[in-house]
């Protein structure tokens, strides 16, 4: 079974951002995390991130103790998107700016045409205990597996 990485990334939590190695935060509770491919991109923007927000207390209701965002940009673009949403406090930002994270999962995608560089395949995971229980990964231009919804009814 998958564990979630021992790796150092700037975590965004309620507005405020420092670094902390990603496994020692998440360990002992349920958490999500999901991925995209970027901060304040469309899909990412209308419907990703919303869709978690939204359905936020529905996710708590069923144990999930925090839920993470995760994006290849820095912590600056990552804070202020989350900033941009009246309740973007609720989500977790992950700043894996050098892809360290999307690397190591083996989720990276080449967006070099659209001059976007190395960045996240759209995907979400369910942890417990720093165990991968589940993980939905969508393939390049899909929106489904990894949604809010998907994700609740497959918890």
């Amino acid at each position: 079974m998958k564990k979630i990485p021992s790796i150092k990334l700037p975590i965004i939590k309620n507005g405020d951002s420092s670094n902390h190695i990603l496994s020692d935060i998440t360990k002992n509770k349920k958490i999500i995390i999901f991925g995209v491919p970027g901060a304040f991109t469309p899909t990412c923007s209308e419907k990703h991130l919303p869709g978690f927000i939204n359905l936020y207390n529905q996710f708590q209701a069923k144990g999930i103790h925090d839920i993470y965002c995760l994006s290849v940009n820095d912590v600056f673009v990552m804070k202020a998107w989350l900033e941009s949403y009246p309740k973007g406090y609720l989500i977790n930002g992950i700043a894996d700016g050098n892809a360290d994270f999307t690397k190591t999962m083996q989720l990276t995608i080449d967006y070099s045409g659209g001059f976007m560089g190395t960045r996240c395949k759209r995907f979400a995971l369910l942890a417990d205990q720093n165990n991968i229980v589940k993980l939905f990964i969508e393939e390049k231009g899909e929106f489904f597996v990894s949604s809010a919804e998907n994700i609740l009814n497959n918890i």
